[in-house]
Protein backbone atom coordinates (compact mmCIF):
# COMPACT_ATOMS: atom_id res chain seq x y z
CA UNK A 1 0.00 0.00 0.00
CA UNK A 2 1.34 3.46 -0.95
CA UNK A 3 1.43 5.57 2.03
CA UNK A 4 -1.13 7.99 1.13
CA UNK A 5 -3.22 5.23 1.07
CA UNK A 6 -2.51 4.20 4.80
CA UNK A 7 -2.43 8.39 5.86
CA UNK A 8 -6.06 8.97 4.45
CA UNK A 9 -7.13 5.22 6.25
CA UNK A 10 -5.95 6.26 9.68
CA UNK A 11 -7.97 9.60 9.11
CA UNK A 12 -10.73 8.04 7.95
CA UNK A 13 -11.10 5.68 10.96
CA UNK A 14 -10.43 8.12 12.89
CA UNK A 15 -13.38 10.32 11.72
CA UNK A 16 -15.69 7.64 11.93
CA UNK A 17 -14.85 6.67 15.63
CA UNK A 18 -15.15 10.16 16.20
CA UNK A 19 -18.85 10.39 14.85
CA UNK A 20 -19.77 7.00 16.27
CA UNK A 21 -19.14 8.96 19.98
CA UNK A 22 -20.54 12.15 19.06
CA UNK A 23 -23.59 10.90 17.54
CA UNK A 24 -24.24 8.71 20.58
CA UNK A 25 -24.10 5.60 19.12
CA UNK A 26 -20.60 4.71 20.76
CA UNK A 27 -20.47 5.66 24.40
CA UNK A 28 -18.21 5.10 27.27
CA UNK A 29 -17.83 4.92 31.13
CA UNK A 30 -15.02 4.63 33.05
CA UNK A 31 -15.80 3.14 36.50
CA UNK A 32 -12.16 2.59 37.78
CA UNK A 33 -9.86 5.01 35.95
CA UNK A 34 -6.85 3.36 36.83
CA UNK A 35 -3.25 4.24 37.97
CA UNK A 36 0.37 4.81 36.69
CA UNK A 37 2.68 2.97 38.15
CA UNK A 38 5.05 3.85 40.79
CA UNK A 39 8.79 3.80 39.83
CA UNK A 40 11.53 3.82 42.00
CA UNK A 41 14.77 4.98 40.79
CA UNK A 42 18.09 5.24 42.41
CA UNK A 43 21.67 6.24 40.82
CA UNK A 44 24.79 7.73 41.18
CA UNK A 45 24.85 11.27 39.82
CA UNK A 46 27.08 11.28 37.00
CA UNK A 47 30.45 13.38 36.46
CA UNK A 48 32.44 14.24 33.65
CA UNK A 49 35.54 12.94 33.15
CA UNK A 50 39.20 13.91 33.42
CA UNK A 51 40.80 15.34 30.78
CA UNK A 52 44.74 16.54 30.26
CA UNK A 53 44.29 18.70 27.55
CA UNK A 54 47.55 20.19 25.77
CA UNK A 55 46.69 22.90 22.84
CA UNK A 56 48.84 25.21 20.73
CA UNK A 57 48.78 28.62 20.80
CA UNK A 58 47.23 30.90 18.19
CA UNK A 59 49.33 33.72 17.24
CA UNK A 60 47.36 36.56 15.70
CA UNK A 61 48.90 39.79 13.99
CA UNK A 62 50.07 41.93 11.39
CA UNK A 63 53.56 42.09 8.89
CA UNK A 64 54.31 44.65 6.41
CA UNK A 65 54.32 43.25 2.77
CA UNK A 66 54.52 44.58 -0.82
CA UNK A 67 51.85 43.71 -2.93
CA UNK A 68 50.15 45.11 -6.21
CA UNK A 69 46.86 47.34 -6.10
CA UNK A 70 45.40 48.53 -8.82
CA UNK A 71 44.72 51.78 -9.24
CA UNK A 72 40.93 53.68 -10.24
CA UNK A 73 40.94 57.08 -11.60
CA UNK A 74 37.03 58.52 -12.25
CA UNK A 75 36.29 61.32 -14.31
CA UNK A 76 33.37 63.38 -14.82
CA UNK A 77 31.78 62.94 -18.10
CA UNK A 78 28.09 64.98 -19.01
CA UNK A 79 25.55 62.12 -20.45
CA UNK A 80 21.87 61.85 -20.71
CA UNK A 81 20.32 59.85 -18.36
CA UNK A 82 16.68 58.70 -18.15
CA UNK A 83 14.35 60.70 -15.77
CA UNK A 84 10.86 59.72 -14.60
CA UNK A 85 8.02 62.96 -13.84
CA UNK A 86 4.63 63.32 -12.53
CA UNK A 87 2.45 65.64 -13.80
CA UNK A 88 -1.11 66.63 -13.85
CA UNK A 89 -2.99 65.03 -16.41
CA UNK A 90 -3.95 68.75 -18.46
CA UNK A 91 -0.88 70.46 -17.93
CA UNK A 92 2.63 69.08 -19.63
Amino acid sequence: MSRNVVIGLAVAVVVIVGVLFASGFWSANVTDPGEMPEVNISAEPGRAPDVDLDSKKVVIGTEERTVEVPKVETEEKEIDVPVIGVTDGDKD
